[in-house]
């Protein structure tokens, strides 16, 4: 008996000391966390090939794009079909921004495809769920006092509007960020982390703690304007050293790359997903504007606070795909930068360029 319950203690202890190693833990980098977290999953996964001297060729030319931007930036491309992955600083953690929408949207097929969530299932938006920043669906509840709809449509405003409202909404129905984290590690997703809400994150970079004022009118905004320069600053810059919704854009292009073949969610989920991103109206000009004729991206992208002139994250990423339907996964991660919106623009559409000119030197 008694040595039944030492085995069984033992056994106890060794699965909370795994479970812990999964958690995410503070003033952890994204990239800490990757190199801590591995999951048994993530064995099955093969190491990228040696790269040939084409895709040598494309990584020395996002090197170069890469070098000669004004500010800190990761960018990596990853092809779907090999596995091949070029980049540019692609393993340093960078604030995601929106970009996380893109893992509440995949949880959320994760729990479809399992038979836990049915995307027609009703739900109403009301005040209380408010956030801030971009929110189109806030005016529909302003007017009407409240939003019925259906995790359809939030899904759909999430991903392809960038809705906040939309967003947390459909994040709390799978179970909030703890399940998100779940999801990634389960799935072995390396270097991403999700970190909190959109209220709770974006408050804590402005300096504040999230207050249900800060959604309608100018309320946040007075708040932020009220806190001390020195305030700002503290918390503006703690946030880009460690952000909590810190990636790297490897991580993002090998998970997107791994979307994209199909390896993470059922067929059904992927083409809905992927449908939904090619409909993105957010960041026209960023990777989508170097789209060639025929080609399709289904892209996210990500726009962070500004304090002082200095943006904390501008990103794109996404999957490209050439008419002949090859894929090629793309993240680009600015990670601070006072550089002007022609200069981000340019440097995203040169990539999308470089991959297309790629793919086409192999004919």
């Amino acid at each position: 008996m008694t040595r039944t319950l030492v085995t069984i203690t033992l056994l106890l202890v060794s699965t909370f000391a795994l479970l812990g190693t999964c958690v995410y833990q503070p003033g952890e980098s994204a990239s800490q966390f990757g190199d801590r977290i591995r999951l048994p999953q993530a064995n099955r996964f093969k190491a990228p090939p040696p790269l040939d001297d084409r895709q040598k060729a494309l990584q020395d030319r996002l090197a170069a794009i890469g070098k000669a931007f004004p500010g800190e930036v990761g960018i990596a491309v990853v092809d779907v079909s090999s596995g091949a992955r070029m980049h540019f600083e692609g393993r340093k953690p960078f604030p995601q921004q929106s970009v996380s929408k893109l893992w509440v949207a995949m949880t959320a097929l994760d729990l479809v495809d399992q038979g836990a969530l049915d995307l027609a299932e009703p739900v109403s938006i009301e005040r209380r769920d408010l956030t801030l920043f971009h929110q189109p669906i806030r005016e529909i509840v302003r007017t009407r006092g409240r939003y019925d709809t259906d995790y359809f449509d939030l899904f759909e405003r999430a991903l392809t509007e960038s809705d906040n409202t939309a967003n947390d909404r459909l994040l709390r129905r799978v179970g909030g960020p703890t399940a998100v984290d779940g999801f990634l590690r389960r799935e072995g997703i390396i270097g991403v982390q999700f970190g909190p809400d959109e209220r709770t994150k974006q408050s804590a970079i402005a300096g504040l703690e999230w207050n249900p004022s800060f959604s309608m009118g100018r309320g946040f905004y007075d708040a932020r304007d009220s806190l001390s320069p020195e305030r700002r600053r503290q918390a503006f810059e703690k946030y880009l050293a460690d952000p909590v919704d810190g990636a790297s854009a490897i991580g993002i292009a090998q998970a997107l790359a791994r979307l994209a073949k199909g390896d993470i969610l059922s067929p059904a989920s992927t083409s809905f997903i992927l449908g939904t991103l090619e409909r993105t109206k957010s960041g026209p000009n960023r990777l989508k504007g170097g789209t060639p004729a025929g080609w399709v991206m289904a892209h996210k992208t990500g726009t962070g606070q500004v304090f002082d002139g200095e943006q904390s994250g501008y990103n794109d990423v996404g999957v490209l795909r050439a008419p002949d339907g090859s894929q090629y996964a793309i993240a680009v991660m600015i990670g601070r930068t006072r550089s002007s919106f022609s200069s981000r623009f340019e440097m995203m559409q040169a990539v999308t360029r470089a991959v297309a000119d790629h793919h086409l030197s192999r004919n």
